[in-house]
């Protein structure tokens, strides 16, 4: 049931994770575990899980679409000054 309502939820939106786990009152780590498993589920529907990488504030290095949970420090200059990734449903 909660998956289904995450696709009600992201569908026409790009919304970080934390947002979603707050309005869903679930732990962030939880929601990404969710995600992973509704990127898989989505594709038999016909839809696909968008993701826009988290990305380094300060030089702009962009993460992997598949790391859905903010990285700490910045692999490139050390920085942890991280938009956390934006995740929705097409």
């Amino acid at each position: 049931m909660f998956r289904r309502e995450l696709v009600g939820l992201l569908r026409g939106k790009m919304l970080p994770l934390s947002e979603i786990a707050r309005l869903e009152r679930t732990r962030v780590q939880d929601l990404a575990d969710d995600l992973e498993h509704l990127r898989k589920s989505l594709r038999r529907e016909g839809m696909r899980l968008l993701v826009e990488p988290a990305r380094c504030q300060k030089c702009e290095f962009v993460f992997r679409k598949e790391k859905l949970l903010k990285p700490g420090r910045c692999p490139k200059c050390r920085s942890t000054w991280i938009d956390e990734p934006r995740v929705g449903v097409q």
